[in-house]
């Protein structure tokens, strides 16, 4: 073969083919150009026959669409940020999963930031998301800074809070109350002859009002007033033996302790085990969220289920029908939660 009919020195293969364009699909597909658009984007307003076709000749051409021309055109970036504390926890990552589920029906990719609980990297996640043109933002915050509450007023985009609903400073929230939840175990654990309880867990926002709410309970149904241990940081299932045995000393006669997560409730378990603590016999135990590790324990461990992901859905879905133009009837979703008996209660 002659040098003049071999590709140049150090040029990639790749480089010497033409990029498919949207007519090309369109050529492809047999169909208008507007058919691939709405395939792309719209796919709910394309007929199955036609999308079938779309997406054939996509696969075929190798075709990719360019984000960047469409978010031009629309002034959409078709692009949702979720600022979460979290992604280790499970329910925060169910909550992201339903988010995420809930946008990519409509063609919508997600961008996910964690603050690691800490109020300066939250404002610094939503400032650097508004600054990316985001169309929307969900956000689990980790405190309530009136600077943060100043700027999502500010910002021009749309904002849903999620997983608490006893903050109404945000347009748009969905989620349940923590301390509403934090009542309900202590009436729960009061009404099956408990007197003495504990709380453990971390001093984040959210585990802060389960506690206030346990408090409340205990108030409401003549117990004496729960005794709690918590971390600065999440607490985790490691943290179970110190966090038992500074709840022991501090509270003699101890009878029910309540933990703010099911993970560390587990890990209370099996402390209380290598001690010969009985459970429920001399100490009742409830956990939070209902992960299956609740279930699948010996004994099943008592929860508070809350619904992490189908809080990530319909967030999705009130943003994407705002987006549209549609005002939600209510904007302030609060789905409840339910406490789920096991044995060891």
């Amino acid at each position: 073969m002659k040098r003049s009919d071999t590709a140049p020195e150090n040029t990639p293969a790749a480089a010497l083919q033409p990029r498919p364009t949207m007519e090309d699909v369109a050529r492809e597909a047999k169909v208008g150009r507007m058919t691939v658009s709405r395939a792309l984007n719209q796919p709910e307003l394309v007929s199955p026959e036609s999308l079938a076709a779309v997406r054939a000749a996509i696969e075929r051409l190798g075709y990719v669409q360019n984000l960047n021309a469409g978010s031009l055109a629309s002034n959409r970036s078709r692009i949702v940020g979720a600022v979460i504390p979290t992604i280790e926890h499970p329910f925060f990552s169910d909550t992201v999963s339903g988010l995420s589920q809930a946008l990519a029906v409509r063609g919508y990719q997600l961008l996910l930031g964690q603050s690691n609980y800490q109020a300066a990297e939250e404002q610094r996640l939503f400032d650097a998301f508004v600054g990316r043109r985001v169309d929307g933002i969900m956000l689990i915050r980790t405190s309530a800074p009136a600077e943060l509450v100043s700027r999502i007023r500010r910002c021009g985009v749309p904002v849903i809070e999620a997983w608490d609903t006893s903050n109404d400073q945000i347009d748009m929230r969905i989620g349940f109350s923590h301390r509403d939840a934090g009542a309900a175990v202590a009436r729960f654990l009061a009404g099956r002859g408990r007197r003495k309880l504990g709380y453990l867990g971390s001093a984040d926002v959210r585990s802060s009002q389960r506690l206030a709410g346990l408090r409340a309970g205990a108030q409401e149904s003549g117990i004496e007033q729960p005794e709690a241990v918590v971390l600065e940081r999440p607490a985790g299932i490691n943290d179970a033996p110190a966090l038992l045995a500074a709840l022991l000393e501090r509270r003699p006669g101890l009878d029910a302790v309540f933990c703010s997560s099911d993970m560390l409730a587990a890990g209370v378990l099996f402390e209380c085990q290598r001690r010969g603590i009985r459970v429920p016999d001399d100490v009742a135990l409830m956990g939070f969220v209902d992960l299956p590790i609740a279930a699948a324990t010996h004994p099943g461990i008592t929860t508070v289920r809350v619904p992490s992901l189908q809080i990530g859905k319909l967030a999705g879905a009130m943003l994407l029908d705002y987006l549209d133009g549609k005002r939600p009837a209510d904007p302030h979703l609060d789905l409840g939660f339910s406490i789920v008996e096991r044995a060891t209660t």
